[in-house]
């Protein structure tokens, strides 16, 4: 009996310590970093890859362009979804004049200073792919050959 008891006790022990981490590890979110760099990551592959490689494996949802609640999208410096690691619905449209939930047009402003030939920040709210609740979230975009490349993370 005792080597069961004992056994008994383990397994409890493994299945709830596991159960402790389990929150923690299936809640982990990218940070601004990863955003940047996912961004960078995405340009490199194009400049080694070609245009038509990197839009068919971005929205391919190839694995180096999702990672957790992070993703990579491209879009002309019109507003044209051409790439969409998470929502491929999306590409072809003209995204321009998407809005948030408190109806600021994101893309619209990302457009603005990536055509101004600007990298930086946008803030917006965005539904979390892994929560399915409107966050709050802030994208990374950087401008390259008649494009731009995103990345968010949620807030």
């Amino acid at each position: 009996m005792y080597p069961t008891s004992r056994r008994s006790i383990l397994t409890a022990l493994v299945a709830t310590t596991a159960a402790l981490a389990m929150p923690a590890w299936a809640g982990e979110t990218a940070t601004k970093d990863e955003a940047v760099a996912m961004v960078k990551k995405t340009i490199a592959y194009y400049k080694a890859n070609g245009k038509d490689k990197t839009i068919a494996d971005v929205n391919a949802k190839a694995p180096q362009f999702v990672d957790r609640d992070l993703y990579v999208y491209i879009a002309s410096l019109e507003g044209v979804a051409v790439a969409h690691a998470v929502n491929p619905k999306i590409v072809g449209k003209n995204m321009a004049q998407l809005k948030d939930a408190d109806g600021f047009a994101f893309v619209e402003d990302i457009i603005k200073h990536a055509r101004a030939g600007k990298s930086g920040w946008v803030d917006y709210k965005w539904p979390n792919p892994l929560t399915k609740a409107i966050d709050e979230k802030t994208t990374y975009y950087e401008a390259f050959d008649g494009h731009v490349f995103c990345a968010g993370v949620y807030r």
